[in-house]
């Protein structure tokens, strides 16, 4: 039998991050990318949920119970779950910065707060039972440079009040190293904010391939690069030693993962600061074997861990055309089964 673990999600953030009324393109709208999500299907497979963002114009952080209703019964009707959620840490959703003012600071731990009460609400609904509640630093690395041991301990001590919060709400944390965000934007410095936390059980890391791969080229932190200066991707043996540093240290940590593509550049769009190039799963100059290099953070000597109960699928800043476009779906769905396939299994 083909394995059914870990369920096959989908992003709907990709309708609104990087889009806008600062971007060049519009939003697409929840509804939209729920419909794509449950039309895709291969060999008879479809998607088993979608991870969604907790910020208007998709899930208002502000719903009443009577909108996650709605949102639980729309999710229903097309067959699939919620996993993961995205609280809205940034001050254009309403957070602050986790090494601003004590003011600032509250902003971020009361968007968590929000955010931890609507998972519970959608666990309640019987529309999510698997899942984290995603957050990042929401600053950037320019500001956190001016005083890195400082301000990583103020970031810290924001994510333990996080911690607190999510503790009493049944709920963990995941926070995604993109090399963006002050404090993450190396895998050096994200190690570093994780043991400054201390807080294990709470606080994960989120994985997204696309930007991990920044982390090997030392965007933002070329002292903390792995690959050396000018790498040759054809050599397949060192990018093979490489990823396996950084997978070794970062995967004891990892609670979330999002397959996805890169083409070892950077794009930024809208309001969002330039991160990891998302590709699509087949574009040519991908640098990732995607099946191939899921396995380094869903396998551990070999061995499937069964940590993640889903994974997911993240292409932001992708052009309207191509995310209204049904066959981007099936080539991303067959992507995400043949990882499942690799490194899955059975229940």
């Amino acid at each position: 039998m083909s394995n059914n673990y870990p369920k096959l999600h989908n992003a709907s953030w990709p309708g609104v991050v990087g889009k806008g009324p600062d971007a060049d393109e519009p939003f697409i709208d929840l509804d939209t990318m729920l419909d794509l999500t449950a039309a895709a299907e291969v060999d008879g497979v479809k998607f088993d949920g979608v991870d969604v963002f907790l910020s208007a114009p998709h899930v208002d952080i502000d719903s009443t119970d009577e909108d996650l209703k709605v949102l639980a019964d729309k999710v229903k009707y097309r067959n699939l779950k919620i996993g993961s959620v995205v609280a809205p840490v940034w001050p254009p959703t309403g957070g602050g910065s986790a090494m601003g003012s004590e003011e600032e600071r509250a902003k971020f731990v009361e968007m968590v707060k929000k955010a931890c009460g609507i998972a519970g609400k959608l666990k309640e609904l019987g529309v999510r039972d698997t899942g984290v509640v995603r957050i990042d630093s929401s600053c950037d690395v320019a500001g956190w440079s001016a005083d890195p041991a400082g301000n990583t301990n103020k970031i810290a001590d924001t994510f333990r009040q996080a911690c607190d919060v999510a503790d009493a709400a049944g709920e963990k944390l995941a926070a995604e190293g993109e090399i963006c965000w002050g404090a993450m934007h190396s895998w050096k410095e994200m190690l570093k904010l994780l043991e400054a936390v201390d807080r294990p059980n709470t606080l994960g890391f989120q994985a997204d391939m696309a930007h991990t791969l920044l982390y090997l080229l030392g965007y933002n932190a070329e002292e903390d690069a792995i690959l050396p200066a000018g790498y040759d991707w054809s050599d397949k043996s060192v990018f093979a030693s490489a990823y396996k540093m950084l997978t070794d240290a970062l995967r004891p940590w990892t609670i979330d993962f999002h397959v996805a593509q890169n083409d070892a550049t950077v794009k930024g769009s809208g309001s969002h600061d330039k991160t990891g190039r998302h590709c699509l799963a087949n574009d040519p100059n991908g640098k990732l074997d995607i099946t191939d290099a899921a396995g380094y953070w869903l396998r551990e000597n070999g061995e499937v861990t069964k940590r993640i109960r889903h994974i997911c699928w993240d292409g932001c800043m992708f052009p309207n055309a191509v995310m209204t476009d049904p066959q981007t779906w099936n080539d991303i769905l067959g992507t995400m089964i043949a990882v499942r396939d690799q490194h899955g299994w059975q229940e």
